[in-house]
């Protein structure tokens, strides 16, 4: 089977300011029609990354490639006007003075006819036809956005680039937007660079989520296997609240109020940290089984005084207070779900859904 070449690929870039390095030795690649998520939080080095895929930047090692051309590395560069690489930012950076078929033909090149029959095409793929008259202004901000992506789209770039598009709409305009915006990208069959530092949004976006900390990517794959096999304890919290056991390993267990843990692999004495995402603590009524029963996978009850409870919407975020250390523990339980204050109550957690990671200094 032949390899299809990536429409996009960055090998070993790495960018620096002021003697301090913001991207450090980045390499990922994407493939026509594939929607990739840089994740990570502000000022991890995700939009220096684009900045230089784009050429308004320039990397200080490192090689760019599309479709398997070489279009820039620290002596060759193709300018960015000729990179076929399309941008979209927070800022739609809509011309006021333009309407809205004119800002989406801004800087065709071809024939009248092709550059109206282009925009048009456009302009019915996101539902905005009727608007074609109308100027920024007189549209709203899911319509402003619209019409930036028929912009980009229009001179068909290979390779589209996003940076944090949609944090200006509110929620509920925001998936509907997201989800419109990755169908067109879908059916031009362009390459996306999606940048956000909201899981949700590469969860719901990407075909694959390169997750970026400190200038480096730590772990990179599909959004299930980013969610279910995190690296490190980093990647569990980026994505979710925690909590947090720590114990010492002997004989690859870990002894703990809730039973043992498998710690395979790490040397006796090391100290581990278990990390249990609040979803996958069950509240058990109590030890008589009155209330829902432990499994062979829930280990061993423990028991917690109730400190707080909210109603979340679709959840109920519960805090307790556990008795065998005074640590707090965050559950959340599908529904209502709003003891009072006071009440006692034990505790399970699912031990297939632990991460153990060792501690490091």
């Amino acid at each position: 089977m032949v390899q299809q070449v990536p429409r996009l690929e960055i090998r070993n870039v790495t960018r620096a300011f002021d003697g301090r390095i913001v991207v450090d030795d980045v390499s990922l690649s994407i493939q026509p029609g594939q929607v990739t998520c840089l994740l990570g939080p502000s000022g991890c080095g995700k939009s220096t990354t684009l900045r230089m895929i784009a050429g308004v930047d320039e990397q200080d090692s490192g090689e760019i490639y599309v479709d398997g051309q070489l279009i820039c590395d620290t002596v060759f560069r193709v300018p960015p006007e000729r990179r076929q690489i399309g941008l979209m930012f927070q800022d739609f950076a809509l011309f006021p003075h333009l309407s809205v078929a004119q800002n989406v033909g801004f800087g065709l090149k071809g024939s009248g006819a092709d550059k109206a029959l282009r925009v048009r095409e456009l302009l019915e793929r996101v539902g905005l036809a009727r608007f074609e008259r109308a100027y920024p202004h007189e549209l709203s901000g899911g319509e402003q956005q619209r019409v930036a992506l028929a912009r980009a789209l229009a001179p068909r770039p290979r390779i589209m680039l996003m940076d944090e598009p949609f944090s200006g709409l509110d929620n509920r305009l925001r998936d509907e937007i997201r989800d419109e915006t990755l169908d067109v990208l879908k059916q031009e069959d362009t390459a996306v660079l999606l940048v956000t530092h909201e899981p949700e949004e590469a969860m719901r976006m990407a075909d694959e989520i390169a997750l970026m900390r400190e200038g480096r990517i730590v772990q990179q794959g599909a959004p299930y296997n980013i969610y279910n096999a995190p690296k490190d304890r980093g990647a569990v919290e980026f994505f979710s609240d925690i909590n947090v056991l720590r114990g010492i390993v002997r004989g690859a267990l870990t002894e703990t109020p809730f039973g043992q843990f498998l710690a395979p692999g790490v040397p006796d004495g090391q100290e581990v940290e278990i990390i249990i995402r609040p979803q996958h603590v069950k509240v058990d009524f109590d030890r008589g089984g009155r209330g829902p029963n432990p499994t062979a996978t829930d280990g061993t009850p423990a028991r917690g005084v109730v400190e707080r409870a909210r109603f979340m919407g679709s959840e109920s975020l519960v805090e307790f207070r556990m008795d065998h250390d005074g640590s707090k523990l965050l559950v959340t339980v599908p529904n209502v779900f709003l003891p009072n204050l006071g009440t006692v109550l034990w505790l399970t957690i699912r031990r297939d859904r632990c991460f153990v990671f060792p501690v490091t200094t």
